[in-house]
């Protein structure tokens, strides 16, 4: 049977292209002693994956040219040599661009089904939705009454960082880029939500928004909007700095304001941080995102995309901000056929 693939047909000069994609199909594999055939369901789209389209060192290894990208999946076990993995498991994992994939099951995680959407799995209660608690929680660790920011704040991860900051008792501003996200961000809770391409001087409506200074930045966009909130930071401010997606796909490194004598004058911490730097700690962080979804205090929203062949449009779609929450494709239905 065919079994579609998407390879990285080359590496990108500045934003990714459909040429940066080259679909392939292949034969579907069967699983030996131990294996597991895994079914696509949903496939997840990442900022972070423009990164490992480039060959420069990063805290984790690039695509080669030629072999298929892999990111987060949710899948199904449809025929099984392993023992603890029956046909109809549904597992995460990062995995192949491919409707169908060999695995031994290291890496994987069975998901349960009669519980919140598997798609979850890829969202808020996976690689976003831990980014946005460790990120938030443990780095920038608001307090009740401060104020906090998140730039890029309708998507997958900053919408969940700013629910989860009013959940804390903060003051929470975010900025997107569209007056429907800004909508959609007062919808969740957000004090204040700021239309970074329609406001003329996002430094004055930042300031605007913030009158008294800013407690707790959390950075996932960078450029002219971070270097505006580091104008307003109070003393001990926490900054945690998750992403930087205005300078992904630039070809040279931008030149703005240096931050350090803003950080000096006022105490603050900046800290970067990868998600998997937590992963020890990844069962508290799904335990308590899972209790706050339950109690109805997190809200999660979802761009699903249909179709396996839509996967390289979906990706490319981050980078215009068609996304609002967490982008996906959806590939297959759980228990078809």
């Amino acid at each position: 049977m065919s079994n579609r693939t998407i390879l990285l047909a080359s590496r990108p000069q500045g934003k990714p292209t459909p040429d940066t994609f080259r679909f392939e199909d292949c034969e579907r594999p069967t699983p030996s002693q131990g294996q597991v055939l895994l079914k696509a369901l949903y496939v997840s789209v990442d900022p972070y994956m423009r990164g490992r389209m480039s060959d420069a060192k990063s805290y984790i290894p690039p695509f080669e040219v030629g072999q298929p990208i892999t990111g987060g999946v949710v899948a199904e076990v449809v025929e099984s040599q392993h023992p603890e993995l029956p046909v109809g498991t549904v597992v995460t994992g990062n995995l192949p661009w491919q409707e169908y994939s060999l695995s031994d099951g290291k890496g994987l995680t069975p998901v349960p089904t009669d519980g919140p959407s598997i798609s979850y799995y890829l969202g808020i209660l996976g690689m976003p939705g831990l980014t946005a608690y460790f990120g938030l929680l443990d780095i920038c660790r608001p307090k009740e009454g401060e104020t906090v920011v998140v730039s890029g704040a309708a998507g997958a991860v900053g919408s969940i960082v700013g629910q989860l900051a009013k959940i804390k008792g903060a003051r929470v501003v975010g900025t997107a880029g569209s007056d429907e996200k800004v909508a959609y961000l007062k919808g969740l809770g957000f004090d204040e939500a700021i239309n970074y391409k329609t406001t003329p001087d996002i430094a004055q409506a930042l300031a605007d928004a913030c009158p008294n200074g800013v407690d707790c930045y959390f950075d996932n966009v960078g450029g002219e909007i971070t270097d505006a909130v580091y104008d307003l930071l109070n003393t001990h401010a926490r900054i945690a700095l998750c992403g930087q997606i205005s300078t992904y796909n630039a070809e040279e490194t931008p030149v703005g304001p240096r931050p350090e004598g803003k950080l000096l004058k006022t105490s603050s911490m900046l800290q970067g941080f990868i998600v998997s730097n937590y992963a020890k700690r990844f069962p508290e962080g799904v335990r308590e995102l899972t209790q706050w979804v339950e109690q109805g205090k997190l809200t999660f929203e979802e761009t699903i995309t249909e179709g396996f062949d839509q996967i390289p449009a979906a990706f490319l779609g981050l980078f215009t901000g068609e996304n609002t929450g967490k982008a996906l494709v959806k590939v297959a239905d759980h228990g078809a056929a």
